[in-house]
């Protein structure tokens, strides 16, 4: 884990705005399913770069959004 408390949360509410801006993903899979879709895990105290979900068919801009999400809020 690493010792910065504030970057797991704010990559959370923006993944929220991110699930927000698109109505459709509402249809198809449910806020706390798509936050779990995309965790944060360390190793040496440094975030795991993110991948691409395997059971969730996600669109291509909706997961760029996440990585520049991921990379503002965790590095």
């Amino acid at each position: 884990m690493s010792s910065d408390l504030y970057s797991t949360p704010l990559f959370e509410m923006r993944l929220k705005d991110i699930y927000n801006e698109y109505s459709w993903l509402k249809d198809e899979i449910s806020l706390k399913e798509f936050i779990d879709l995309f965790p944060v895990l360390y190793k040496n105290n440094k975030p795991v770069e993110l991948i691409r979900p395997q059971g969730f068919d996600l669109d291509r801009d909706i997961f760029l959004q996440v990585l520049v999400a991921y990379k503002q809020s965790l590095r």
